[in-house]
């Protein structure tokens, strides 16, 4: 039986890559982002946990992975930083970005 991660940290130092969309409720392009968040998620069939996380609402979360403008997306496994870009990934972009980190560290 599988319990639920208590916190971020948890969370990012799990074995199964987590992409957190860091983003802000204000924020026209983090709105674009969410169809294709949805659509990403279905093309790699639960291979990677989606999250977003609220800047306004965790600061500390986004100051400490230095996230300066939203949307922005990191990519963990174990607790590292695997990938990370800022703005809005077209979801086919995003598919193959997961993929080809999903079979580097397979």
């Amino acid at each position: 039986m599988s319990t639920q991660p208590k916190t971020f940290q948890e969370l990012i130092n799990g074995d199964t890559p987590v992409l957190v969309d860091f983003f802000a409720t204000w924020c026209g392009p983090c709105k674009m982002m969410q169809p294709i968040l949805e659509e990403t998620s279905k093309a790699l069939g639960g291979k990677v946990k989606i999250v977003k996380v609220d800047v306004d609402r965790n600061q500390l979360a986004a100051s400490n992975f230095q996230v300066r403008g939203v949307p922005t997306l990191i990519l963990f496994q174990h607790g590292k930083i695997l990938w990370r870009e800022s703005g809005v990934v077209p979801a086919h972009q995003l598919v193959k970005i997961l993929e080809s980190h999903l079979t580097a560290n397979a």
